[in-house]
């Protein structure tokens, strides 16, 4: 067990200190991943998050678990960037649902600067319904990062998906210093950094470790750190790769969760696929962020209402709202 230093911030973690946690008894780790979250959050709250693709598909890089990749047949029809108008009724839907923060996301390596031009138009006007502004569009240059947050943008997304040492496992079209430096320029230009990754893309145990001391050892944590199960789709390269033990997805929430105690660590991608106990767990163990919507860019996500009547069933309520979100 962690001793009462536990709930203190740090930037220096080693992998072996990560794999000692990941290999203490279940509820040993849960026990302390829950008195750390309680340390820093309301452990009844969840923030809501609701994820819409404002450019799909047609994207040159090789990511080998993205669908909207060019290079892989699965199914994803390219659609070029949505109007204004169709991303704020978007919004205006998710916001009747419970979300606060309204994410958009473009598949684009990098983005020209006339397309940032129209995407702060869309920040300013879901800013203007009263919900956080997160945008995922690809690298991006310090002009283009100096546009968004004059733009008022609140969040960046921008994950660093596994370890750099498996990260040319799965993408070979952008280097792993390429996403740090967007990380940086985003960090340093004073926008809220959402910055987190996959895991059962194949890699190991190290691996994973990796991942989570990369993020918590960045001189600032990420606001809101994603832990993503990889979703397999058809036509990419990662289908057919051995699925991960969800207890040890478990896991890896609360290692997340003790490593970075003031970050809100978020239920991303995979959600569709696990069971309403496996969720239950992943908030016991320090998730208090999730993505709700039918789809989360491209791949089926638990329906809204589900989700709705899975916080009623957990006592759980939605982050910025006093009381039970309802089901019905």
């Amino acid at each position: 067990m962690l001793d009462s230093t536990a709930t203190q911030i740090r930037h220096d973690w080693h992998v072996d200190e990560v794999l000692a946690l990941y290999a203490l008894p279940f509820n040993d780790l849960l026990f302390t991943a829950q008195t750390v979250h309680r340390a820093h959050f309301n452990p009844n709250e969840v923030q809501i998050s609701s994820l819409l693709s404002i450019k799909t598909g047609a994207c040159s890089e090789d990511c080998g678990y993205c669908p909207q990749s060019a290079r892989y047949d699965s199914g994803v029809k390219s659609e070029a960037l949505m109007p204004i108008d169709e991303v704020l009724n978007a919004a205006k839907l998710a916001q009747s649902q419970g979300a606060t923060r309204f994410c958009m996301g473009a598949a684009w390596r990098k983005p020209k600067d006339s397309d940032i031009e129209r995407v702060v138009k869309m920040v300013q006007g879901v800013k203007a319904l009263g919900m956080e502004t997160c945008v995922t569009l690809g690298m991006l240059t310090d002009t283009q990062t100096a546009r968004l947050k004059e733009g008022g943008l609140d969040y960046y997304n921008h994950n660093i998906d596994t370890s750099e040492d498996y990260y040319s496992e799965v993408i070979t079209t952008r280097t792993y210093q390429d996403r740090l430096d967007t990380l940086e320029r985003v960090r340093e230009s004073g926008i809220n950094v959402c910055c987190g990754g996959i895991v059962g893309m194949g890699e190991n145990a190290v691996d994973r470790a990796k991942l989570l001391v990369q993020l918590a050892n960045m001189p600032k944590h990420p606001e809101s750190v994603p832990i993503n199960m990889l979703v397999q789709v058809e036509g990419t390269p990662l289908m057919g790769t051995d699925k991960l033990d969800p207890l040890l997805f478990v896991r890896t929430i609360a290692v997340a969760k003790i490593m970075m105690p003031k970050s809100r660590v978020r239920l991303s991608a995979g959600r569709n696929s696990m069971s309403d106990e496996m969720q239950a767990l992943c908030f016991f163990a320090g998730a208090n962020s999730i993505f709700y919507g039918d789809k989360l860019l491209t791949t089926d996500n638990p329906m809204t209402n589900h989700d709705l009547a899975l916080f009623e069933r957990l006592g759980l309520t939605s982050a910025g709202s006093s009381h039970h979100i309802d089901a019905h």
